[in-house]
Formats: structure tokens, C-alpha cells, sequence
């Protein structure tokens, strides 16, 4: 079986693999666990030499990236792994494997800890699917620090967990500090721009802490050049998912109505999987993404025009002042299924 670093609950899966009597499986991966996806396929199949496992080989963006719609007249089982549920309708069975992680937690938050000053006596606390199994066991280190520890529930994410797109768990906490336990800034500088609260970044992987100043400043002025360069443009491509968990194709509507309103023109693209490259045939000064927030700034340098958040292409239009600036989020509800 699998010695990695995380638990892929083979057991969990052949049962499931049984009880469905199913023969073709895909598993699918978020890029960052996709070096195990062979470990893993081996072994599933070491134990049922019956089925055959489908490797998803696409990028997968999270939960709201299934990958049932690509090949479901084929699958019998979607096995995806680490990330919770949405609700989302399914065109097949779909397994979520937290794939919790078994790094330690304890020396990242004290050291995390060793850096507040006298003025802290709460502290928020937030992580992700690979550590929220151990939530109490951050909330005991925390406590026994002598410091008072809130969550909160937030809207489609469990108590104290945080998505790259939904940061509902943290943005309403009274609190002196924010410890986000994880890895990677995207979701810690989310909370930080929500919040304007110091954060700090507990990251299980190197058992070290960070301020998140330092990157939070760097892509505000990324993000300033930006919408400086977009009051430039005349026209606009509103950029609208096909992924179910992405699609927002009422706000799409609203931006292009907006946009004409002020005077642009303004076109929607429909896209699946989003590049610098299929933008290219198409004359547009600048973009507008209601797909995956992150797209507009995790790659940002990667698209040559201007690629805008819809919260910013307001202050472009004059809605919405820059001292306002806040992230984009997606907050899937039933109704958009």
C-alpha cells in the first residue's frame, strides 16, 4: 500500500469501487498531488485486478472542476481527491478523498505564536481539507498559549476551513490576529485583503511561519498596474466558465449589460480549461474573469492584456473605489446546480 505523506483511503475506495460493482474508475488529482497519482492507481488496481483505473491528466481547480462531465457515458466512478464537496449535481457517482495530510502542525503555529505582540489576546483560525482533521489539535495549541481561539461556519466550507474561492469562514471574526495553517499565500492573502487583519501563515510542510505583508503589498501593486492599464481599453471579453462549479452566467450577463452601459463594448467568451493563448484571436483590450478567481491572480503575468476580477473591472468603471479593493469569491448555492 501507499507510504505517502497522505491519507488516500485505498480502503475506502475499493469498498466503494464494490458496493457500485464498477469497472471504470477515473481518479483525478489537484496539480499538487498529481506526483502520487500512479502510486495511487497502482494501488487500487494491486487489490482489484478487475477494473481499470483512468488517470485524470487535465488541471483540476477543486471541487468545482468534476471531472464526471468529460467522460461520464464511460465512468462508473469519479474518485477526487482533496477537496470537500459542493453542491453540485453529478452526471455520475463522484468519491471526495480529503487526502488529509499527516504533516505536523504544532512547530509551524508556535512559531507562528512567538511572533504576536502583547496587544493579541484572540486569535482567529482557519486552515484547508488536508488539515482540518487536526482542528482541534490546533485549536488546543493555540488555547494552551494562553490565547482565546474563534471560528466560524462559513457559507459552503465546514468551521474554519477556507477555499481559494470562498473565504465566508473568517470574514466576519472579531479577532486581533488570523493564523491561516497551510500552505501557499493565495488563501491567506484572501483573508488578509477581507479582513485587514495581520495574518500569518502556519505551513505544516516546512514547520516554519510568515508574515503575509510582504506578498499582500507585491500583488496589490500588480493588481493597481492592472486596472491603470484596463481604463485604457475600450472593449471587454467577460470571460464565463462551462465548469459547474464555476459557472456564473448571471453575473456574466450583468458585467456585458454594465460594461455597454458605460459606454465599451463588450463580448462573452465561453471557455472550459482558460489560457493566455485561446485569448488571442479575439479583439478585445481587456478581459474580465467570472471563472476561477484565482486565474486573475495567480496568472497574471502570464496574460499580456489586462485580466481583471469583476470587483475590479468596478473601480475601473468607477463604482467602486480603490481604498475598497476586496477579492472575488464563488459561493456555490444549490440554485446555481
Amino acid at each position: 500500500m501507499s507510504t505517502l505523506d497522505y491519507d488516500y483511503k485505498i480502503d475506502v475506495i475499493v469498498d466503494k469501487i464494490r458496493d457500485l460493482n464498477a469497472k471504470n474508475i477515473i481518479l483525478q488529482f489537484p496539480e499538487g498531488l498529481k506526483s502520487d497519482a500512479v502510486s495511487i492507481a497502482n494501488d487500487i488496481e494491486g487489490i482489484l485486478d478487475d477494473v481499470n483505473v483512468i488517470i485524470d491528466a487535465d488541471p483540476c481547480f477543486g471541487a468545482c472542476d468534476l471531472a464526471d462531465v468529460k467522460v461520464n457515458r464511460h465512468i462508473d466512478l469519479v474518485v477526487h481527491f482533496a477537496h470537500t464537496p459542493l453542491p453540485i449535481k453529478t452526471d455520475c457517482p463522484v468519491l471526495f478523498v480529503e487526502a488529509h495530510s499527516s504533516a505536523d502542525i504544532e512547530a509551524p503555529i508556535l512559531d507562528a505564536i512567538s511572533s504576536f505582540d502583547d496587544n493579541v489576546k484572540t486569535v482567529g483560525l482557519i486552515t484547508t481539507t488536508q488539515h482540518i482533521h487536526k482542528l482541534d489539535e490546533m485549536i488546543k495549541i493555540i488555547e494552551e498559549e494562553g490565547y482565546t481561539v474563534k471560528l466560524d461556519n462559513g457559507m459552503g466550507t465546514s468551521k474554519g476551513q477556507v477555499l481559494g474561492c470562498n473565504f465566508t469562514s473568517i470574514k466576519y471574526l472579531d479577532v486581533d490576529v488570523i493564523v491561516y495553517v497551510g500552505s501557499g499565500d493565495f488563501h491567506a492573502l484572501g483573508v488578509k485583503l477581507f479582513t485587514q487583519k495581520p495574518v500569518l501563515l502556519a505551513d505544516p510542510f516546512i514547520g516554519k511561519s510568515r508574515q503575509i505583508e510582504e506578498f499582500h503589498d507585491k500583488i496589490l501593486r500588480i493588481r493597481f498596474a492592472r486596472i491603470c492599464k484596463a481604463k485604457e481599453a475600450k472593449s471587454f471579453g467577460i470571460i464565463m466558465s462551462s465548469k459547474k462549479g464555476q459557472l456564473r452566467f448571471d453575473l456574466a450577463i450583468k458585467l456585458k449589460q454594465l460594461i455597454k452601459e458605460h459606454g465599451y463594448e463588450a463580448q462573452i467568451l465561453n471557455m472550459d480549461y482558460i489560457s493566455p493563448e485561446l485569448l488571442l484571436p479575439y479583439k478585445l483590450d481587456a478581459f474580465v474573469m467570472t471563472a476561477c478567481p484565482r486565474i486573475a491572480i495567480d496568472d497574471s503575468a502570464m496574460y499580456k492584456k489586462p485580466l481583471l476580477t469583476p470587483q475590479e473591472l468596478e473601480i475601473v468603471l468607477g463604482l467602486r473605489q480603490w481604498d475598497d479593493y476586496q477579492m472575488d469569491e464563488i459561493i456555490v448555492h444549490d440554485e446555481q446546480t
